[in-house]
């Protein structure tokens, strides 16, 4: 199968340790994640996506709002700058080990981070990313001891 992605969740995914913003939220997160670890490929979507479905029943989800559109704006185009590829609506990924890698050490360097402006789990995201990314759900794709972050 095939996990449906905004591209600001691209950045949101790298330090994703079990929080959120609901119980059934965190558990749909989870199995995204492992998912993921399983090797499942990304297709990058305009507006809400899998993370966001348990949100959607609510009342005014945020997910819906311009500010998580404008999110999508600023990491799509500072993932594409760094991995020099394509970063839209349609693209498929494969999020491997290299690719996450990569993407990590931007964060932690904080060039891809302009997304990140005004969340609520800004400070998490940065706490984890200057712990090393140990508690990340993601862990799994990449081989730990020989990556320092």
């Amino acid at each position: 199968m095939t996990i449906r992605l905004r591209a600001h969740h691209l950045l949101c995914l790298l330090t994703y340790v079990g929080k959120g913003y609901s119980p059934a939220f965190t558990a749909n997160y989870d199995e995204i994640a492992e998912r993921l670890s399983r090797g499942e490929d990304i297709l990058l979507v305009s507006g809400p996506d899998d993370i966001c479905a348990p949100l959607l029943d609510g009342p005014e989800p945020h997910c819906l709002r311009d500010g998580a559109s404008g999110r999508d704006r600023q990491a799509a185009d500072e993932v594409e700058a760094l991995l020099a590829r394509p970063i839209r609506d349609g693209v498929r990924l494969d999020l491997d080990g290299a690719m996450l890698i990569r993407l990590r050490r931007a964060f932690s360097a904080g060039h891809v981070r302009k997304a990140c402006g005004g969340c609520e789990w800004s400070g998490l995201c940065g706490a984890v990313a200057s712990g090393g990314y140990r508690d990340t759900r993601l862990q799994r794709l990449v081989d730990a001891p020989s990556c320092p972050f």
